[in-house]
Parts: C-alpha cells; sequence; structure tokens
C-alpha cells in the first residue's frame, strides 16, 4: 500500500557533501500512497446545494452563516424549510453575475427578495452531518463549470462538457441522441464563440477508459441521465447492461453485483433540488449508503457525495480559475469509506474531475482533459494504513409532514432545464 522510490542520486561525492553541509540531502525518498484496498467506487450527485447552505456551521470546516448582498449588507443566511419553493437562477450568467469577479456579493440578484441566502443546520441534515463528522468533510470541492445541471453532470463523467455552458434551452430545436426532437444547449468553442446545438455529443468518457481496461463500470441514473447525451455510448451494444435506473443499485449491491466504478443519480423527488424535500433526499442517501455498509462490498468501498451545482444558493468562497468553463461554486463532498479518515476536514482543492482522478489513479489509467490530469487525486482523505472503519449505519429520518413537492419528472431530468 505504500510504495517508496528513491530519486537519483547524482553528482560526485564532493557535491553530495556541500549539499550536506548546507543542511540539505541530496538524496530524498517520496512517500505516496496508493488506493488498492479499494475495490468499489461510488460516485452519488445530488441538486443545487452549496457548501454554505448545508455545512456553513460545521466545525473545523471554512464555512459561512451570513453573506454580502449586492448593496454591501452583511446578512445571515436565514433557516430554510424542508421543501423550500423558490427556484434560483443557476445559469452560467446568473452565476457570474453572483461571483461579481470573485466578490460574492450578488447572489441576490438571482433571487426574490433574499431567498438565495438560507441554510440548514445540524438539526435539518443531521445525518449527513453524522457521516461528515465521522469520515470525511471536504470544504474545498467546488463545482467544474461556471453554471447549472448539464455541463456539471458531463464533467462528472468525462472531465469535460464538450463546450456545453447551459443547461438544455427551448423546445423542438434540437434532437436527442436517439433522433427525437429536443431542446437545443449552448455550446463554447475554442475562440469563445457560442452555438446552438442538440444536446447529442461524441466526446470520450471515463466509462470508454474502463471499458477499454475491461474495468466494470455503471450509470445508475432516470432515463439515462447525462450518458444519453453520448452518442457512441448511447448506440453501444453494452448500453443496456450499463445504464441503469436508481433503483437497480441496491438490487445489484444484494446480489454482489456492485461493478468497480458506479455513478449513481437519485430518482426525481429524491435529489434535494428545490422544491424537493431535503429530508427525503437524505433519508434516500442513508438508504444506499447503509445498504453498501451492510454487504460485504463495503470493506473495499469508497463513497464520494456531492451536489451538482450551487442551485442559485450562497457560498462566501470564490472559486479558483482554471479555465474558460470554471470552476463553478463551491458545493459540499463527502467521502466515506473504510479507509477515509476519520473526523477529517479536507482542505484540498477538489472539483467533479478530482473523482475522476481518484478512479484514474486507482486502475492506472490516462487522464482524459487537463481537467483531471491537474485535479488532486483525493489521496489526503484517505489512510490505508489505518484499522479499516466499520459500518457506520444510520436511521432514517421522520420527515416533515405536509406535501412532498418535486418537478415533474416528464419534464426534469438532471441535464434538462432546472
Amino acid at each position: 500500500m505504500f510504495a517508496t522510490t528513491p530519486h537519483v542520486c547524482l553528482r560526485a561525492r564532493a557535491a553530495i557533501i556541500l549539499f550536506l553541509l548546507a543542511g540539505s540531502t541530496a538524496c530524498s525518498y517520496r512517500t505516496s500512497i496508493t488506493p488498492s484496498p479499494i475495490q468499489h467506487i461510488v460516485f452519488i450527485v445530488k441538486e443545487n446545494r452549496t457548501f454554505d447552505t448545508y455545512f456553513g456551521g460545521f466545525p473545523g470546516a471554512d464555512g459561512a452563516v451570513s453573506g454580502m448582498t449586492s448593496n454591501g449588507q452583511r446578512v445571515p443566511l436565514s433557516h430554510l424549510a424542508d421543501s423550500a419553493l423558490a427556484y434560483l437562477c443557476n445559469t452560467t450568467s446568473c452565476t457570474l453575475q453572483a461571483f461579481d469577479g470573485g466578490k460574492m456579493d450578488q447572489f441576490d440578484l438571482g433571487a426574490k427578495n433574499l431567498d438565495a441566502y438560507g441554510r440548514m443546520t445540524e438539526q435539518d441534515i443531521p445525518n449527513y452531518w453524522a457521516y461528515a463528522r465521522h469520515f470525511v468533510l471536504a470544504d474545498r470541492y467546488f463545482t467544474s463549470s461556471v453554471g447549472p445541471s448539464f455541463p456539471n453532470h458531463l464533467f462528472v463523467v468525462a472531465a469535460q462538457s464538450g463546450g456545453v455552458v447551459d443547461n438544455v434551452i427551448g423546445t423542438n430545436t434540437g434532437k436527442n441522441c436517439d433522433g427525437t426532437p429536443s431542446g437545443s444547449v449552448p455550446v463554447m468553442d475554442q475562440n469563445g464563440n457560442i452555438t446552438m446545438q442538440s444536446p447529442c455529443f461524441d466526446f470520450r468518457t471515463l466509462p470508454d477508459l474502463l471499458e477499454g481496461a475491461g474495468i466494470s463500470w455503471k450509470y445508475y441514473g432516470d432515463w439515462g441521465g447525462v450518458m444519453s447525451t453520448i452518442r457512441h455510448i448511447y448506440d453501444a451494444k453494452f448500453h443496456k447492461q450499463r445504464i441503469a435506473e436508481p433503483s437497480q443499485f441496491e438490487t445489484d449491491v444484494a446480489n454482489g453485483q456492485l461493478p468497480a466504478v458506479s455513478w449513481l443519480l437519485p430518482p426525481s423527488g429524491k435529489t434535494e433540488h428545490p422544491p424537493e424535500s431535503v429530508c427525503q433526499g437524505e433519508n434516500w442517501t442513508v438508504q444506499i449508503v447503509n445498504a453498501v455498509m451492510q454487504s460485504p462490498a463495503w470493506r473495499s468501498t469508497a463513497i464520494f457525495i456531492t451536489w451538482d451545482d450551487f442551485g442559485g444558493f450562497y457560498d462566501h468562497v470564490p472559486p479558483p480559475k482554471v479555465d474558460r468553463f470554471g470552476m463553478g461554486p463551491r458545493v459540499g463532498l463527502l467521502i466515506i469509506s473504510p479507509f477515509a479518515k476519520s473526523g477529517y476536514v479536507s482542505h484540498t482543492t477538489y472539483e467533479h474531475s478530482s473523482v475522476l482522478k481518484f478512479v484514474e489513479t486507482r486502475y492506472r489509467l490516462p487522464a482524459l482533459t487537463a481537467r483531471d490530469a491537474a485535479a488532486s487525486d483525493m489521496l489526503d482523505s484517505f489512510d490505508f494504513n489505518q484499522s479499516p472503519q466499520p459500518p457506520f449505519i444510520l436511521n432514517p429520518r421522520n420527515c416533515p409532514a405536509g406535501q412532498v413537492l418535486s418537478p415533474d419528472p416528464k419534464v426534469f431530468t438532471a441535464f434538462d432545464n432546472d
């Protein structure tokens, strides 16, 4: 699990002595940790909540419980209801507006009143906080794209968006990969020019690398999720074996068929995308994590739980500028594994591409793009020398009474209008 590689010692003995006399060493040893005990990687992607919205008050993390507005006022982040009724603007233009060049003080311009300045406490999401206290919470995990769901979900599987910078717009202006009518998406070329194109693309993804290397994988998402927008995967013979509905995940776990790499999107109503119930969404997550923990696969699994984009909600940390697509606003990340450090808050900069980098590191796969090549491999959050953590089973909660709202499944998908 530990690999120690001596750097080649060059120069004559006299040079070595000079180095030693100067207080340096001519030969150094680099210790690297490899995630070889991990046989299963599960990437769970939920919807539209920033780090400050969920973990702004978490001890030891860089969170905020107040925020700046466009008129220079500092306002407290007010308590959010379980089912938020507000739809906040999270388009690329609204995201850039909220950033205000890194001042992070114009989130109110994309919302009604101060709806963007809200947060939930430990009492609202006790199980997420319990995971954070017991395993790893990352407070420098940024979305990959400055914008909403669709481009970020493409980054989740490909470390790029193919130039996509926003969600599907309009109707009957483009075609899906199956040839049916759809809206179109804005796509930016190398020169910054934007054209409207059909939401069907053909660039290399991490599933392509896994398939080529003979490493098992599966994507669990309603209607195929974003994988239905990658033409060569949609047309592939293995499509029906590799793409499944979210409900299939627990069946695969129970049958001992958890793939080496899984992407899991919650079904409609469990995503936590406003106006959905956060409690019901958290309960679904707990159900999934419990299923893995109660299976033999737990002892060799790493689970990454994050949120796809900021949803218009406030966060106080300006994202790094790495290229013309991002990064986007900060969201929470939970890392759950027998080998995750216990009670650790990672301050290392991560993004969606970092989870792909972790997979590539584990299976010695090449990088897909400059993004995952430069991303952190996330190994600071693991200790493969520690005694493996046992299952940490949590109970689902009784959710607030009342109507549980969710978008119409016929028009809402992980990559459609939100």
